[in-house]
């Protein structure tokens, strides 16, 4: 799908207007939904498709998922959190997943920033490079 500037510009605007002190406010997103609707403009669809990409993308920088082989103890995900909580956010959201398939490390990804300490990463870089 080609997107001109002006459905880029408007779903821009729309995304910036959507944030109440730095944050995502589900209200003013569903009254800039229903305002968008109401006024019908050109290229509408394509608007709210666009608009609904950039929400995705900015929940998605908010949201860490931890990877590990293993459970981590509550002192190692709290200071894995408190590290990118500093980096990211106050208002970043984690969530801890176990992998077994791993076989070791963490693998932590951020929005689409990805951190890849595990074992299974490193002996594929080493095939790779055999």
């Amino acid at each position: 799908m080609r997107q001109n500037k002006e459905i880029r510009r408007l779903s821009r605007e729309m995304l910036r207007a959507s944030f109440t002190d730095g944050q995502l406010d589900r209200g003013k997103i569903g009254s800039l939904v229903q305002s968008l609707i109401a006024r019908k403009p050109r290229h509408c669809i394509d608007i709210l498709q666009n608009y609904k990409r950039l929400l995705r993308l900015e929940l998605e920088k908010r949201h860490a998922i931890i990877e590990s082989a293993t459970d981590l103890s509550s002192h190692a995900s709290s200071k894995v959190a408190s590290r990118l909580k500093q980096k990211y956010g106050d208002d970043l959201t984690t969530e801890l997943v176990v992998d077994p398939t791993l076989l070791g490390g963490m693998r932590v990804r951020v929005g689409s920033d990805v951190w890849d300490g595990t074992v299974r990463n490193r002996l594929n870089l080493l095939q790779q490079q055999l």
